[in-house]
């Protein structure tokens, strides 16, 4: 059996497509690599938002699983659409890395707590929105491109700091450069974040799905990852939208498991904030995303939604 593994060529996206190369060879399977180039990686001129968030790092990818030219393709979790066509799926998650979001900088004594003035770049609404509503004195600017992009312009003085997810630096080696893990009480993670996601055809034959899953998939992130991406689903957002949502296992009195999600919406100025937190049950994850999405809906997401996409849309 040879799987073939579709992946962006920016150095993390390798990482993820190696990681889960190594996992499979580690039983056998033989692999090949397939270096794919995607929108998202060719426009670096626009924010993500300006160039929509539908299929930007994924449309690519699916265009040649439909083909077969690639048996599976390796996501960031984060990076995936909320709802995927009809003809694909999602057939593995591997195990969560720590989710939370740091700053980077070569200047060792920066500090969002300080109360200090500096420039900070991200690509991230949600950092933006959440930036403005928690610590307003930021200053911001807008930094695309790859992990290597951002820190060269950093190292270029082009901001002070970057935000980023603490996944892709620790996957990179650049942990010598955070100078501040952030909150999760504060940033809670856009639905995803520190999972590596395998989408596959539905044509993708029986016994290659099973061995994927088998050697690939970790039974509890996929449990929260099916929660988040049902809350995600049914905003109908995607990367341009600053939402978060977060599920983690917790333990019953009797020492059974649930889940718990922690999720909401900021509007773009980040001056209103929705975060609700809800529990359900491990055999219903879907449901338990449902139910927080209609949750936030009711108590201000619609209107917020409204807003950012008509601001989007100017």
């Amino acid at each position: 059996m040879k799987i073939k593994i579709g992946t962006r060529g920016s150095k993390l996206a390798l990482w993820q497509a190696y990681y889960v190369e190594d996992k499979l060879k580690a039983k056998g399977v033989e692999t090949e690599i397939v270096i794919i180039e995607t929108k998202g990686d060719k426009i670096l001129d626009r924010s993500l938002s300006k160039i929509g968030s539908k299929g930007v790092f994924t449309e690519e990818l699916e265009d040649q699983l439909r083909t077969g030219e690639i048996d599976i393709a390796v996501h960031s979790a984060k990076d995936l659409q909320s709802e995927l066509a009809s003809d694909l799926e999602l057939i593995a998650f591997t195990e969560r890395e720590q989710v939370n979001d740091v700053m980077v900088s070569y200047n060792k004594n920066l500090s969002l707590q300080s109360g200090e003035s500096f420039v900070v770049g991200t690509s991230s609404t949600r950092r933006v929105a959440m930036l403005k509503h928690y610590y307003p004195h930021i200053q911001i600017v807008d930094m695309r491109g790859n992990l290597q992009t951002r820190l060269r312009k950093l190292e270029e003085k082009q901001c002070d700091a970057l935000l980023l997810a603490y996944a892709g630096v620790h996957r990179m080696n650049y942990d010598d450069l955070i100078v501040e893990h952030l909150s999760l009480g504060e940033f809670v993670p856009p639905v995803g974040q520190g999972c590596v996601a395998i989408e596959a055809a539905k044509t993708l034959e029986d016994e290659k799905r099973l061995m994927i899953g088998m050697l690939i998939n970790d039974a509890q992130t996929e449990k929260c990852l099916r929660a988040e991406r049902a809350y995600l689903k049914r905003l109908q957002g995607g990367c341009s939208i600053p939402s978060f949502g977060r599920v983690t296992f917790e333990e019953n009195e009797d020492g059974g498991l649930h889940l718990k999600m922690t999720a909401g919406l900021i509007s773009l100025d980040g001056q209103k904030l929705i975060k609700v937190i809800e529990e359900g049950s491990v055999d219903d994850p879907s449901g338990l995303g449902v139910r927080v999405a209609e949750n936030v809906l009711a108590n201000g997401g619609i209107e917020i939604l409204k807003n950012i996409r008509e601001g989007l849309a100017q």
